[in-house]
């Protein structure tokens, strides 16, 4: 969305890029519910989340590597443009400005990009499932489980 939108060209919208973890959460919410649904216990629901995170991550590398080496080869020239732009208008020297890029420039390739990616999006879903997992057992009613050897009532 970011890419396509132009939105990380533009300084005043940078950080709507944050939306992502929202969609995480969101996401791990659906998912815990089912799993909290089908009886799983506290650490269960941390594991199944961790999955959750660890696919969407999987999902989220290969999707930057394309963005910032297909789709827009030109990515973090661009991203380099806007933030100049947002510190000559808080005011800093050009000196500053040249420093901080530079600082910046050696973890701006798309591997390392992905990788951080990938590295945010597992951090954020383990410590968001622990947490969600715990509100969403509080709420979610419990199917039904029978042990296995059991028959159902009336065979």
């Amino acid at each position: 969305m970011m890419g396509f939108t132009g939105w990380y060209k533009d300084p005043t919208k940078l950080n709507l890029f944050f939306i992502v973890v929202l969609i995480e959460i969101a996401g791990l919410i659906w998912g815990l519910r089912q799993t909290a649904a089908q009886g799983r216990t506290y650490s269960g629901q941390v594991v199944a989340g961790t999955l959750m995170s660890i696919i969407a991550g999987v999902v989220l590398f290969g999707s930057s590597l394309l963005f910032t080496t297909v789709a827009f080869p030109e990515y973090f020239d661009e991203v380099n443009a806007a933030g100049r732009q947002m510190m000559q208008a808080e005011g800093k020297t050009e000196a500053e400005i040249e420093e901080t890029l530079a600082a910046a420039a050696p973890a701006q390739t798309p591997f390392n990009q992905a990788l951080t990616g990938f590295m945010g999006t597992c951090v954020t879903g383990v410590i968001a499932a622990g947490l969600i997992a715990v509100w969403v057992r509080k709420q979610t009613p419990l199917e039904p489980q029978l042990p296995h050897d059991t028959p159902p009532v009336g065979e």
